[in-house]
């Protein structure tokens, strides 16, 4: 099963490859998308942590109470990811100007490196052109956050792990074919990225491998529930059938496609490889502060596969993914992770 995985991964790499051949000055600079979204999510992920962080420190002290908390929090939230999309309208803008010549190359080459990133297979600007159809393929920054936890015995409910805590992100690049000459419903969307899903035991608990068994047990210490977390990383190759609804009109007898520009449906799933484990405990003991980090197989499986979907309006989604293999090689019980949160495509 394992070598079907990761066949098919190289296969899907490969027709990624194919597609993006001809945009080959585009794909050098494929690495930079990378950087760029993840610096944009971690600085915006550590600024949304320390603030959440301060409000939970007020209910504690009694300056605030529970429900205004959440409501500060759900303002906070709602900011930062318009912080995210301001910050990327800014790039979009400086590899619009690249694309229409309106700057020599070498203010191109200083644009490149001060200001934006590349997107392999074209690049698709809301003021681009309006009444010209955009590139049948089209390229995507992607990035999702949200709640993670466990499906056990077929049930996440009465769950070993926060469920408020336990967290996922992902980010990668997707390419988006349109299917038809004729239609701008079917699209199919594939591309590669990372996928980070993060499990917070409660009562104290951390994993541990026992007899090639991954279990729970207490951790002999008082841990900081926050900041004491198991955590894996996978390399990941998605796949779906999207369906937009994005209006097409027409413009000199002639059908204008634009995508991204309505609501949207996709359905799917994607296959990955587990490139590490890590379990971070922090705790205080005797005045000392201490922080550990067991990086470790932990039984994990090296590979994942499962179905994913997501609904939404332009380039905001909910989104929904369940892991059909189990987490862990050798337990007794199966369990499988599953994640919910919100999407962001970023054409």
């Amino acid at each position: 099963m394992k070598k079907i995985i990761l066949y098919i991964s190289i296969a899907l790499l490969t027709l990624v490859n194919k597609v993006c051949a001809q945009e080959k000055t585009f794909e050098q600079k494929a690495k930079e998308i990378a950087v760029q979204i993840k610096t944009i999510a971690e600085e915006e992920k550590r600024a949304l942590k320390a603030e959440v962080e301060a409000l939970d420190k007020a209910v504690e002290l009694g300056k605030m109470t529970k429900e205004a908390a959440a409501t500060s929090k759900a303002k906070i939230a709602e900011e930062r990811a318009k912080n995210i999309e301001t910050k990327i309208a800014a790039q979009e803008k400086a590899l619009r100007d690249l694309v229409n010549g309106n700057v020599n190359e070498e203010e191109s080459n200083d644009s490149l490196k001060k200001n934006s990133f590349a997107i392999p297979g074209g690049f698709k600007s809301k003021n681009y052109d309006k009444n010209k159809s955009e590139n049948r393929t089209t390229s995507q920054a992607v990035f999702a956050g949200g709640y993670n936890n466990l499906v056990t015995d077929g049930a996440v409910a009465n769950s070993q792990f926060g469920y408020g805590r336990s967290g996922f992100y992902e980010w990668g690049v997707t390419w988006n074919t349109r299917l038809s000459n004729n239609s701008n419903l079917v699209h199919l969307k594939y591309g590669a990225g990372f996928m980070y899903n993060q499990l917070h035991a409660t009562d104290n608990r951390v994993f541990a491998d026992i007899n090639n068994q991954t279990v729970l047990v207490d951790a002999g210490v008082e841990t900081k529930a926050k900041r004491t977390y198991f955590k894996n990383v996978y390399f990941v190759v998605p796949m779906h059938l999207e369906f937009d609804f994005s209006k097409t009109k027409m413009v000199d007898d002639k059908k204008v496609f634009k995508s991204h520009t309505g609501a949207r449906f996709g359905i799917g799933g994607f296959v990955g490889v587990n490139t590490n484990s890590k379990q971070f405990i922090e705790y205080e003991q005797n005045g000392y502060k201490f922080k550990e980090k067991q990086k470790g197989d932990f039984n994990v499986n090296d590979f994942t596969y499962g179905v994913s979907t997501y609904i939404g309006y332009k380039q905001t989604s909910l989104y929904l993914k369940y892991d059909l293999n189990p987490i862990f090689k050798n337990n007794p019980v199966d369990q499988n992770n599953i994640s919910l949160g919100i999407r962001f495509d970023w054409n």
